[in-house]
């Protein structure tokens, strides 16, 4: 199962790997990645941000350089402590990632479009179940790599609990957001 699903699974990749290509052609796959995890994480520290990203923290520091400098990402002195960096993602960032979105979801619409309304119902279904047990079997980051939500939305890293969860020794949410 797992062979048909990494063969099938090829495709999406492709539609997801051509939208990167003409959206984002000016950002590596590593700056691409670095700007995904600080729109999740906004305010993330270059030591967490390299962590998250499985990088040196010198590497980090020399991507967020790359992409401060190209305008994608604002440093700003932390709150509690002003030795620390936060890391913000700029509206030129903002909707790039946006644009990025929807070229996607385009490119996913006209594949979707020649499927049968049972076959997308039934891909619909098979993916959010897909999405569920990942999000249920693992921590929310595996192998170091964040579980990136295509809207932006913060899911969790170890020790913090996902959207909808009770934190760790802390009181569960009001309300899950979708």
């Amino acid at each position: 199962m797992a062979a048909d699903l990494d063969e099938a699974a090829g495709t999406l990749l492709a539609v997801w790997e051509a939208a990167r290509e003409r959206t984002t052609s000016r950002l590596s796959g590593a700056q691409l990645r670095a700007v995904m995890v600080v729109e999740q994480y906004d305010g993330i520290n270059l030591r967490r941000l390299a962590t998250l990203t499985d990088m040196l923290l010198s590497s980090a520091s020399r991507l967020c350089d790359r992409l401060v400098a190209a305008g994608m990402l604002e440093r700003e002195p932390g709150r509690y402590d002003r030795r620390e960096i936060s890391l913000h993602l700029t509206p030129t960032a903002t909707r790039l990632l946006a644009e990025l979105r929807a070229d996607r979801r385009h490119r996913l619409d006209r594949i979707l479009a020649g499927m049968s309304a049972e076959g997308r119902a039934a891909l619909l279904r098979g993916m959010r179940e897909f999405d569920e047990a990942a999000r249920q079997g693992e921590a929310v980051v595996a192998d170091g790599w964040p579980v990136l939500q295509p809207s932006g939305e913060r899911i969790g890293e170890p020790g913090e609990a996902a959207p909808g969860e009770t934190p760790p020794g802390g009181e569960p949410p009001v309300a899950r957001t979708a």
